[in-house]
């Protein structure tokens, strides 16, 4: 994709250096569709929601938008009624300078939490970030939104729907402070697609459980997590609804987008080496699938025995065993990489000696299974290294 140009039919993107960041990178993104579009979003359940969420969630009950402007370096999170005037100003300028409804306008923003927002300085620049507006440069507006993250993520799809070409595009940041519940991440996915508000609403949701709901670096929530699809209907294609011929093939293309997303931030964690990919099966509902993969994600010790090759799966087991499901040791066995480790209550025998080099990969495979139904859940983590320790000892410095 790399060496491919990176648009959507219809939308417009540009990214500049607004001076929020001191190292003079470029901070502050615009994402514009050149109709108003079906808009659906999913936002972070942190009782200290950042002044831009809560912004973005009373507007986007409409259901229509056509802009989305993002600042990094700041988050605009506990700042209080100013902070929610600054986020309105940011919208504000975005609307005049395209000359459309304020209400539009939605906002995102990252970085450090507890500090005002510059908000002249990106008033000021709002006017170069329009007029430099490109079908070609979601990738500068990728570039503008990240901070901790080493590599840009930026993943995007075609589909034929209804005879028509139909293109699916995100992008995302992330790289810290990640457990959605809904997770700092952001994530704005284009498609030129044409669909019913419900379908979307449906498509996004499913997708959204199935990727930025499946994965965690370190079990910290956000104030500032979000994730906005636009679809804009540029495409032609006959509008979808949940019944059409076509809405199946727009689902799978839009989870995998997500999907390459949510592996990327993964992939891209604060100082992570490896990927992680824990499946749990046999077990008697996802929420309680759920329970236990995150179980064993979030534990120190299993992450960080990933990160220094210890083939120690019995943090493992015991991260499953307190995950607060009732399972029934004697029925659970665990697998990595294909190895069987456990079965019966007991060890298997050569396990660690067969594990010691998959533990080298940076990409493994965890699989439990629970004897205890048909359900399952799987999720993407990543390990703890002590670079995480490095970088968010100092981050605010």
């Amino acid at each position: 994709m790399s060496d491919q140009t990176v648009n959507v039919p219809g939308f417009l993107a540009n990214g500049v250096s607004a001076g929020i960041k001191d190292n003079g990178k470029k901070d502050l993104a615009l994402i514009y569709s050149i109709v108003p579009a079906r808009a659906v979003g999913v936002f972070t359940t942190n009782r200290f929601k950042a002044a831009p969420v809560i912004l973005d969630m009373e507007r986007i009950q409409r259901g229509l938008a056509q802009a989305i402007v993002i600042n990094s370096g700041n988050a605009n999170a506990s700042t209080g009624d100013r902070g929610y005037d600054d986020a309105v100003a940011m919208s504000r300028a975005i609307a005049d300078g395209l000359d459309i409804s304020e209400d539009l306008v939605l906002v995102a923003s990252t970085g450090v939490i507890g500090e005002k927002l510059p908000v002249k300085k990106i008033v000021r620049r709002a006017g170069d970030l329009i007029g430099g507006l490109s079908a070609d440069g979601i990738p500068v507006a990728e570039e503008s939104i990240m901070t901790t993250d080493k590599f840009p993520k930026i993943a995007w799809r075609k589909c034929v729907i209804g005879g028509k070409e139909v293109t699916v595009c995100g992008i995302a940041k992330g790289a810290g402070m990640i457990e959605p519940k809904m997770a700092t991440m952001l994530s704005f996915i284009m498609t030129d697609a044409s669909i019913d508000y419900h379908c979307l609403g449906r498509v996004f949701r499913k997708a959204v459980d199935a990727s930025f709901h499946a994965i965690t670096v370190d079990g910290c929530m956000s104030t500032n997590d979000t994730v906005i699809m636009l679809a804009n209907g540029v495409a032609g294609n006959g509008t979808l609804t949940g019944r059409s011929p076509g809405a199946a093939v727009f689902r799978d293309t839009v989870t995998h987008v997500m999907t390459e997303l949510a592996r990327e931030i993964v992939r891209d964690g604060e100082g992570a080496t490896k990927i992680i990919h824990i499946i749990v099966e046999e077990v008697r509902s996802r929420k309680d699938g759920r329970k236990i993969a995150y179980a064993i994600a979030n534990s120190n010790l299993v992450k960080t025995a990933f990160y220094g090759g210890d083939p120690n799966w019995g943090r493992i087991i015991a991260a499953v065993g307190s995950s607060g499901v009732a399972v029934e040791p004697c029925f659970v066995s665990l697998f990595m990489d294909g190895i069987p480790l456990f079965k019966d209550g007991t060890g298997v025998r050569g396990g660690k000696e067969r594990l010691a080099h998959v533990m080298k990969k940076d990409s493994i495979e965890v699989l439990v299974k629970l004897g205890m139904g048909k359900k399952s859940y799987h999720l993407f983590a990543s390990d703890l290294t002590h670079e995480y320790v490095t970088i968010n000892a100092h981050y605010h410095t």
